[in-house]
């Protein structure tokens, strides 16, 4: 509760953090916060005509038009959440090294600030994304609620992660690039760009030991064929995020003051 409460007092600076953060990415640019919605929609079109009218990719099962591109969205777009939170966060501390020396402030406030321009980002383009599905008639319906506690389970399972990658990397840098190299291979190994009934049996059988799978297969339901997630092939992931949770906290806890020594 300590914490909770040191963030709210600082609300002003995390907000104010997002806000320089979102302004300076398009700082001296002459189409501004526009390039906000004109990225997130022109891969979509991308994916749109190359994979769903010029190489008539079709899903196995699943004959229409926009089934590929939705899939192929539905899955880059969370991953992209996922991927922005981690990738960030385990820099957040070394970025930030001469703000942690100079201010005193809650330590905290920098994963925070890392999640919600992340998740800034993801709602302007998810939000593009489902006025796409309304457009083309594939709005999942009631469905559609079921993305919630999957996004909470990824935004869980991801500050978890990037929390305990940011404070080991504070200490041993070649955790970064690690997992640089990591994320690139664990994408490849998660069923996005590919239906995991594609794959020889006994790799499917091994998909059950990525937490990303269940995870971008629940997605993916929802948005290509508006069906509830399997709820419990979602139980080891949010376990996972649980602990990850823990661990990242109490890395941060024991070790939130030498980390400015060792910057």
């Amino acid at each position: 509760m300590s914490y909770l409460r040191a963030l709210w007092a600082y609300r002003g600076f995390i907000l104010g953090s997002v806000q320089r953060e979102f302004q300076s990415k398009y700082r001296n640019s002459l189409l501004g916060a526009a390039w906000t919605v004109i990225n997130p929609l022109a891969m979509i079109v991308v994916y749109t005509v190359i994979f769903s009218q010029l190489m008539r990719a079709k899903l196995p099962g699943l004959d229409t038009t926009f089934g590929y591109s939705i899939y192929l969205c539905a899955g880059t777009l969370t991953w992209g959440l996922f991927a922005e939170i981690t990738g960030r966060a385990q820099n957040t501390f070394l970025e930030n090294a001469n703000l942690l020396k100079k201010l005193s402030f809650p330590r905290l406030c920098l994963p925070v600030v890392v999640v919600a321009n992340a998740g800034l980002n993801f709602g302007i383009i998810f939000g593009l994304f489902t006025v796409f599905l309304i457009l083309t008639g594939s709005f999942p319906g009631f469905a559609y609620l079921a993305l919630l506690p999957l996004l909470g389970i990824l935004l869980a399972f991801a500050v978890g992660l990037g929390m305990a990658l940011g404070v080991l990397n504070v200490f041993f840098r070649d955790v970064g690039q690690f997992f640089g190299i990591f994320v690139q291979f664990w994408f490849w190994l998660t069923p996005i760009v590919y239906p995991v009934k594609v794959l020889p049996e006994r790799v499917q059988n091994l998909m059950s030991y990525n937490p990303m799978a269940p995870l971008m297969g629940g997605f993916q339901a929802v948005l290509v064929t508006a069906q509830w997630p399997d709820w419990a092939s979602l139980t080891y992931p949010a376990i996972l995020a649980v602990l990850l949770c823990l661990v990242g906290m109490r890395l941060f806890r024991r070790h939130a003051g030498d980390m400015v020594d060792e910057l």
